[in-house]
């Protein structure tokens, strides 16, 4: 199962698990948010239907419940998306996205 997308977004708690998650999965996109976020919320099925149509891992870090590990990540806006590549943070993107912008940065570093 080592480096293989779970179809479904996973969620994640602290420093530990993320970076057990960034060294387990080869291709990992990261979701900052907050419960309380319209723009989180209008983001949540494009990242479930990217989950499910890629084999990128998607990840959901809750920044209430996390803020030390979203401070660290330089997160200072919701939505905020860290894509990490081969184990290594090779991009974010802050506020909310479309699906051709998570597809075109996944070719990037194919």
């Amino acid at each position: 199962m080592e480096g293989e997308s779970p179809g479904e977004p996973i969620h994640l708690n602290g420093e530990a698990e993320l970076d057990a998650a960034v060294a387990e999965h080869d291709r990992l996109l990261v979701d900052f948010h907050a419960d309380w976020c319209g723009p989180c919320q209008m983001m949540n099925p494009t990242l479930e239907a990217f989950a499910a149509e890629t084999d990128v891992t998607v990840a959901k870090v809750d920044v209430d419940e996390n803020q030390a590990l979203a401070s660290a990540y330089g997160v200072r806006g919701i939505p905020n998306l860290l894509y990490f590549a081969d184990g290594e943070q090779v991009q974010q993107l802050t506020g909310l996205q479309q699906r051709e912008t998570l597809d075109r940065l996944v070719e990037q570093y194919a």
